[in-house]
């Protein structure tokens, strides 16, 4: 099940990406193109791009 940002509001101008568990990876997509390519990445990978991006 993807899973949108409760951040993204209603609004969300269309800049919004999903996640959703994909066996024991997490796959990340485009909310405005959900047939479009997905990324899919480690939790570990995912936490560590997170972690990097608040810097």
């Amino acid at each position: 099940m993807w899973r949108k940002s409760s951040h993204s509001g209603s609004e969300g101008g269309g800049h919004c990406v999903e996640l959703a568990r994909i066996g024991n990876a997490v796959g990340v997509r485009d909310s405005k193109d959900p047939n479009g390519p997905k990324l899919v990445v480690t939790p570990q990978d995912l936490k560590a791009a997170l972690k990097a991006a608040q810097t």
